[in-house]
């Protein structure tokens, strides 16, 4: 019996700290105000007619974030018809609204990308790196999923087509009413977003 407690309590303590770190990867998205590269003011409120809503993290000079545009634009085409909003988020201290214009006419980007001033975002849904997506709950604010749009990019590595569409399967699992499991989900590859606590 004494070997059992002794097998039984770490294993607990374990699922314990897995659950509390998986809760912790997941957040919760912030009530916010956010201006995009148009001039529009974005909220929660803006995405309440939304079954969910994807936000994909972008940065003005950033490779991976600028070529996996296309395939964020295949996952938006794709899902045309399920009610789902997909937009973009700046967090980098160093990119402001003029220049996320300019990237956007340079790069043919047809996304909203709200400038995420004081790194409100970021922040609160523990933003990393670019070229990340998150597909919110805008009802709930929960965060249903976070990770790469597919595997095509890496660093300094590019498939010339993806085995694995994440956001998609993501997309899929969620829209069944089911829930997304995370560790089959990797990190996502893009630039450092440099995250200022003042």
């Amino acid at each position: 019996m004494e070997m059992v407690k002794k097998l039984f309590f770490p294993c607990i303590i374990a699922i314990l700290t897995v659950n509390a770190a998986a809760d912790d990867w997941l957040r919760s998205m912030p009530e916010f105000k956010l201006t995009d590269h148009l001039g529009e003011i974005h909220t929660l409120d803006t995405y309440q007619e939304y079954d969910l809503a994807v936000f994909y993290v972008q940065g003005v000079g950033c490779p991976i974030a600028r070529i996996a545009l296309p395939n964020y634009r295949e996952v938006r085409e794709e899902y045309a018809n399920k009610n789902i909003a997909f937009t973009m988020f700046n967090s980098n201290i160093q990119d402001n609204l003029p220049r996320i214009a300019k990237e956007a006419d340079e790069f043919g980007i047809d996304f909203p990308i709200m400038k995420d001033e004081g790194q409100h975002l970021a922040k609160a849904l523990g933003v990393e790196r670019t070229a990340e997506a998150f597909v919110i709950n805008p009802e709930t604010r929960e965060v249903l999923f976070r990770g790469p749009i597919n595997d095509q990019l890496g660093y300094e590595t590019q498939r010339n087509n993806a085995s694995k569409w994440y956001l998609k399967d993501a997309l899929d699992t969620i829209l069944a009413g089911n829930t997304v499991d995370m560790d089959t989900v990797p990190d996502s590859k893009g630039c450092l977003v440099a995250i200022f606590n003042n």
